[in-house]
């Protein structure tokens, strides 16, 4: 017996293997190879696994699994910040399209029960797959992949109410009286994970930590986990539930990150034999036995989801595009759809032949998703063709304007995260023109309402970039955390403004080389920032000096980053000075009140003397004078412009009160 399991286990991981090869050189998403291996291997195909109910009892542990990773990874903070785009935007999408399904269904003779459980199914839609092909495309940071990301969150908050509800569709207990005491019991639950998210799991962990066994570490997280699936499935309440529950109970404590990283390669094991295990149920001989009934499903689940999706988009006030973009998105069946499924089914709710005929739809839809994302800018366009503009530019501060901004000179900021924001609060404390590019609509209508200089739209669009005015702008700052869009970004304003100075903040050194290929002039990696700042913290633990740390920091800044410089100036294809200053830095000084060269005319030569440096310009108030003689003399709040080696900026730095 127990070598029968493992040859089934041999088989089943072996052509998945195979299959997940195939598909991803087909440009197909992993599960899809899952499905399909899953098919193969059915008892309705090949018939290769002997022991499907073990493959399925391991397929659940999958399900409890993901369910609680979710809940590791669902944070509340960040839900705040997009509660707008999600409650919104998630609720009426959700409620919309079971509220549609729900009618068709009754229009098709199906009772009021089995209408609103397929308006269950249809609702949601596959967070796995979309997340991957728009991370692949580089769309996550785009606006109707922040769109399709906020419905996606309400969608998986809405997968452990969905579950609870449908053993009363299927007529079980007594109606509300159940409903209520369910609901009860869930809020319970609820109440007590959350007095043991701030008081016992974060005692529990605290306790194993000290242990230092990264073992006992990883066998606590999954005790917390399934021991709390088990206690909410003896109150009555499902495994998923309490997997959800557990997970939201650690996200809240300081291991949240390190449950996470320990657990996902569990996570991902197991999930794919839930995927597999959904294709052995599916007989491929249903799409024989009823082709036009499941080509009509397909394409009324891909029309009503879109369709509805868009509308619920355009209600936050996006332009027509993006919606319709979004609505192509997200027209696909999910995989919490199947878990909802075979809820359906152990309750009689639904029958085997509709199972089958249902998921041979879903996985139709799942398969078309690639094409679906590859079609929607074409499609959208030709949409909007034929519709007035006042239908299609969106709503508000979300509209798209034809008229240009009158910004000259200016800094372009793409991204109004953390680093957006705190740059453009700076620019506006020094009276620098700037301009904000934002994805998120309802940061744009917060800031507008504040008086920023802040567009929506894809930083990457042709037409924002041009209504930012960038063939006059002076710099642009890519402050995004997605390294395809910041790519695709950083092309784009280098050929619509070749002039223009690109700064991009990106995570990862290795990311820095595709930047400057692109035509970016400084990449700022946060990977190395963390690294220096991590430094001069562990040295001055050790009571070292400021100016031993500056002098570390100098080095080590001076040594990487001639690395980076040599890096761009291998991309560059700009003739300039900067390509032929080899180590240089400019660096720009305010002369302080009780700064050595305050009142000393430059004929003394500190400044050179002492570090090195060269002084290129002086500012004093609306005077700008190049290249100064010998005579003049240095004042308080003069601006000085002066060229060395970071060593000799560094040497220089003291010769004045701060840095400007």
């Amino acid at each position: 017996m127990e070598h029968s399991v493992l040859l089934d286990m041999e088989i089943l991981f072996g052509l998945a293997v195979a299959t997940v090869l195939l598909f991803r050189r087909l440009k197909f998403p992993s599960i899809m190879g899952f499905l399909f291996a899953g098919i193969v291997a059915g008892p309705h195909a090949f018939a290769l696994i002997k022991n499907t109910h073990q493959v399925e009892q391991m397929a659940e542990i999958g399900v409890v699994l993901l369910l609680f990773t979710i809940g590791i990874e669902f944070s509340l903070k960040e839900l705040m910040r997009i509660k707008h785009l999600v409650l919104l935007g998630g609720g009426l999408q959700v409620g919309a399209t079971i509220l549609a399904t729900a009618l068709i269904g009754i229009g098709f003779d199906f009772s009021l029960q089995q209408s609103i459980f397929f308006g269950f199914l249809v609702a949601l839609s596959s967070t796995a797959i979309l997340m991957k092909l728009l991370a692949d495309a580089g769309e996550t940071d785009a606006p109707h992949g922040k769109m399709a990301m906020g419905i996606l969150i309400f969608q998986d908050l809405c997968i452990v109410p969905l579950m609870l509800f449908v053993p009363f569709l299927a007529g079980a207990g007594n109606g509300l009286n159940d409903i209520i005491l369910v609901s009860a019991k869930a809020a319970g639950v609820v109440l007590v994970a959350h007095y043991s998210a701030r008081f016992l799991v974060p005692w529990i962990f605290g306790q194993v930590v000290k242990a230092r066994s990264r073992e006992l570490f990883l066998l606590t997280i999954l005790f917390v986990g399934f021991g709390t699936a088990w206690i909410t499935s003896q109150v009555g309440l499902s495994l998923a539930l309490g997997a959800f529950i557990a997970g939201l109970a650690i996200s809240e404590s300081e291991y949240s990150h390190q449950a996470l990283g320990d657990i996902m390669p569990f996570r991902d094991a197991f999930i794919s034999l839930f995927f597999i295990s959904v294709g052995m149920l599916l007989d491929p001989a249903i799409m024989l036995r009823y082709p036009l009934l499941i080509a009509s499903l397909v394409i009324g689940i891909l029309l009503v989801k879109t369709v509805i999706a868009t509308g619920a988009a355009m209600s936050l006030g996006v332009p027509m595009k993006i919606a319709l973009i979004t609505g192509f998105s997200l027209a696909q069946i999910g995989e919490f759809s199947f878990v909802l499924c075979q809820s359906g089914l152990k309750v009689g709710i639904f029958t085997p032949e509709l199972y089958q005929i249902f998921l041979a739809a879903s996985v139709a839809t799942m398969g078309l998703t690639p094409l679906c994302l590859k079609i929607a800018p074409f499609a959208a366009e030709r949409v909007i063709s034929f519709l007035p503009r006042a239908l299609t530019r969106g709503r508000g501060v979300l509209a798209r304007s034809v008229h240009r901004m009158t910004a000259s000179d200016h800094v372009i900021i793409v991204g109004y995260g953390l680093n957006g924001r705190n740059l453009a609060r700076v620019l506006k404390h020094f009276e620098i023109g700037h301009v904000v590019i934002e994805t998120n609509p309802f940061t744009v209508k917060t800031e507008r309402k504040k008086g920023n200089p802040i567009i929506f739209g894809d930083g990457s669009s042709n037409e924002i970039l041009t209504h930012a005015n960038i063939d006059r702008a002076r710099i642009i700052v890519i402050a995004i955390s997605d390294a395809s869009s910041s790519r695709r970004i950083a092309a784009q304003a280098r050929r619509m403004n070749p002039g223009i100075h690109v700064i991009v903040r990106t995570r990862y050194i290795l990311e820095m080389e595709p930047l400057y290929k692109l035509g970016a002039n400084e990449v700022i990696p946060e990977e190395f920032e963390t690294s220096i700042e991590i430094m001069s913290r562990v040295l001055k633990r050790y009571l070292l000096t400021h100016d031993e740390i500056e002098r570390c920091v100098s080095e080590v800044r001076g040594d990487s980053y001639e690395m980076f410089r040599t890096m761009s100036r291998r991309h560059s294809h700009a003739v300039g000075i900067s390509g032929f200053l080899t180590g240089a830095e400019i660096g720009t000084f305010r002369v302080g009140a009780s700064s050595p060269l305050a009142g000393r005319s430059l004929r003394e030569g500190i400044l050179r003397d002492r570090s090195g440096a060269t002084l290129l310009m002086i500012k004093r108030g609306a005077e700008i004078v190049p290249n100064p003689d010998p005579v003049w003399e240095l004042r308080e709040n003069d601006i000085v412009l002066i060229m060395g080696t970071p060593e000799q900026l560094a040497a220089a730095a003291p010769l004045f009160e701060h840095a400007a």
